[in-house]
């Protein structure tokens, strides 16, 4: 891994980078913020702090292959850094979750991904901030186009028995993430606004 410093500067310019509008500093920061809090339950701490600082280092809005090129970037940095080839994996493979395509399978993946999903459990101010932030990085995507995918995707996760998989994220977070999300769904499947 190169100068720790220098990595630092690279990864917080990407969170930086002026197209992103969710996928910034902000949620690195509330990332971060909620691991700590429960950082003593995960078996490789280590690993799933430094795929959190990975997950969104790669974000441009027009790809499909954002996280194996945020895994990629990690894989490489640790590599260089001499990290044993166990850690290199489970990096890549936590970095991996972060597509939500799966339910996470161990439990550093389930903590990386409750982490991720935190947002869906967000007071009712940061959750409507959340959803403005992400139709601004979709600014491009005709309305009515976004609010049909968008409709899919948070009905994807309602649809799950539990949104959270570990004991702490579920009690926390579930009921105001379900409260969250019929709420968006309800909005994106009556918006009125006009198709491009």
């Amino acid at each position: 891994m190169r100068d720790s410093d220098a990595l630092f500067q690279s990864l917080i310019a990407r969170y930086n980078e002026p197209h992103r509008k969710y996928h910034t500093v902000q949620h690195l920061s509330e990332c971060l913020a909620a691991f700590e809090q429960v950082r003593q339950l995960v078996p490789h701490a280590a690993e799933v702090e430094t795929a959190l600082w990975f997950h969104d280092a790669v974000y441009d809005v027009k790809r499909s292959d954002n996280e194996e090129q945020s895994a990629q970037w990690a894989k490489a940095e640790l590599e260089a850094a001499g990290s044993p080839p166990e850690s290199v994996e489970l990096v890549n493979s936590l970095v991996l979750a972060t597509k939500h395509i799966a339910v996470p399978a161990t439990l550093d993946e389930q903590v990386l991904v409750d982490i991720d999903l935190a947002i869906l459990g967000a007071s009712t101010q940061r959750f409507a901030e959340y959803e403005r932030q992400i139709r601004d990085e979709y600014f491009f995507v005709p309305g009515f186009f976004f609010r049909h995918k968008r409709r899919a995707i948070l009905q994807s996760f309602l649809q799950r028995p539990r949104i959270y998989s570990t004991a702490p994220f579920y009690a926390a977070l579930e009921q105001a993430a379900r409260s969250n999300l019929h709420r968006a769904v309800g909005k994106n499947a009556t918006s009125q606004e006009t198709p491009i």
